[in-house]
């Protein structure tokens, strides 16, 4: 049998050699991790549907951050728990709401990392949903007013980026007019753009507390049978002033990442979601997969789609193998 004169394997052979012509190369800038922030004191109460995932005070999560920003992590993504809900979602535009006053001590604490606070209202309503309602459906109109609201008070704590994932349209222009007009013409904007209408975010509920008392979001999250739609998304958000563009979830969407990598030139994030974790863990834990490699895998795939960004649950476990340390002691 004759071969031709390349052989593929001949650089597969060891790993020095795979790892010196690898393509896609996961490095701890690529990532931002998240966190669930509710008020008191000393308290951290885990989230049973995220295994190693949860629910943190402002004190606590001081604590919960020295490991990744000595790893190297240079971005957090803060979602709030108040108090108390209402129908307008008062208190996450509060100026002492739960997420206005960590911005202040993280700020204090670690000047710089970079704190990206969601900016959405389901966390505060008490109907859950991401807007204020009006028969029974998000007002797309009224809600702006109070998700500029909501950005400008992140800005005026001290967030380095605030990001919409409401998807009323309109929302970008909104929060690009209010953040100049209160003189945060410098503030960049992380639009959700083409977030999907997914079943991949369930836990994310649970850690939240914010599922919908009624109905759904399809009437404004993105059908996920649609992929021309995410590039029209994206291009109002554009259009509209965004610095950073996003689609959620990311596994089940590589192609939309792909396609709006193609489409588009400003810094691109995908959101791995809670589901998506969680899928790994179970998995995992039930001895059924390599969660570590499985892990691995599945984030270099959202890179190699075109991400430039990865917002992720794995994030911290992710940088712990980049950096070479072994799962044994990981586990001690």
């Amino acid at each position: 049998m004759h071969f031709p004169e390349y052989r593929a394997r001949r650089l597969r052979r060891t790993e020095t050699l795979r790892s010196m012509v690898r393509e896609v190369q996961l490095d701890p800038q690529d990532f931002i991790l998240p966190f669930f922030v509710r008020t008191g004191k000393g308290v951290k109460k885990a989230v049973s549907s995220m295994p190693g995932h949860f629910q943190v005070s402002p004190d606590m999560l001081l604590r919960e951050l020295k490991e990744p920003v000595d790893r190297g992590i240079p971005a957090i993504l803060l979602f709030g728990i108040p108090e108390k809900k209402d129908p307008t979602g008062s208190e996450g535009y509060a100026r002492n709401g739960i997420i206005q006053r960590t911005v202040r001590e993280i700020k204090n604490a670690y000047p710089d990392l970079v704190v990206i606070t969601d900016v959405c209202l389901c966390e505060y309503t008490d109907h859950g949903h991401c807007g204020v309602i009006k028969d029974r459906d998000v007002d797309n109109d009224l809600t702006l007013e109070l998700l500029a609201k909501m950005a400008l008070s992140h800005a005026q704590a001290g967030a380095d980026i605030v990001a919409p994932s409401d998807m009323m349209d309109g929302r970008v222009a909104a929060i690009r007019e209010t953040l100049d007009e209160g003189g945060f013409e410098w503030l960049p904007i992380m639009a959700y753009s083409a977030k999907y209408a997914s079943g991949f975010y369930g836990p994310f509920r649970d850690a939240a507390e914010s599922p919908p008392q009624f109905g759904d979001r399809r009437s404004y999250q993105m059908d996920p049978a649609n992929s021309d739609e995410a590039i029209r998304e994206v291009a109002m958000d554009v259009d509209e002033g965004a610095d950073l563009i996003m689609v959620k979830p990311a596994l089940p969407y590589l192609d939309v990442i792909w396609r709006v990598r193609n489409s588009f030139d400003l810094p691109l994030a995908a959101y791995n979601v809670s589901g998506e974790f969680a899928m790994i863990k179970a998995a995992a834990q039930n001895g059924w997969i390599d969660g570590d490699r499985c892990m691995m895998e599945a984030l270099t795939s959202i890179k190699r789609a075109g991400a430039d960004l990865i917002i992720s649950y794995h994030a911290l476990e992710a940088v712990r193998i980049l950096q070479g340390e072994s799962r044994t002691s990981r586990k001690k």
